[in-house]
């Protein structure tokens, strides 16, 4: 299994959005950034992320799992952009906001803080240790 992250703003989609779909998960769509679709075209059903709300929040706040491979993105007729599902899985006991993750050395080369613009990101084994720990998990 690998981890991702995946951000979003909370006036376009929400955790409490991503929730309500439940089991039936929604389209991580309107990715238009090759890096982060080719992200998408590497994960597997079963991978889990971090869902991290930018902009105002710059938090993460729950964790999703993968529940459908790389397909077209059903908002564009543009067959370059290709998305998976997601659904959610639990909401963090404590959210992780983005000061306290710049602030940790151990998480200094993080994709998050080396490029915090990229809306998929890959997250690594002991990152992801890491972040669930400071979430009270």
């Amino acid at each position: 299994m690998r981890y991702w992250l995946f951000k979003s703003e909370t006036s376009t989609w929400s955790w409490d959005q991503q929730v309500a779909k439940g089991d039936a998960g929604e389209e991580w769509d309107g990715v238009r950034n090759y890096q982060a679709r080719n992200f998408m075209r590497e994960m597997k059903i079963g991978d889990r992320g971090f869902f991290y709300h930018s902009q105002k929040d710059r938090e993460i706040v729950g964790i999703v799992e993968v529940i459908a491979k790389a397909h077209p993105d059903s908002t564009t007729d543009d067959e370059r952009w290709e998305c998976v599902d997601i659904k959610s899985v639990m909401p963090l006991p404590k959210p992780v906001h983005l000061d306290q993750i710049k602030a940790d050395k151990r998480l200094e080369n993080m994709v998050l803080v080396k490029n915090s613009r990229l809306s998929v990101q890959p997250v690594s084994d002991s990152e992801w240790r890491i972040l669930c720990d400071l979430a009270g998990l």
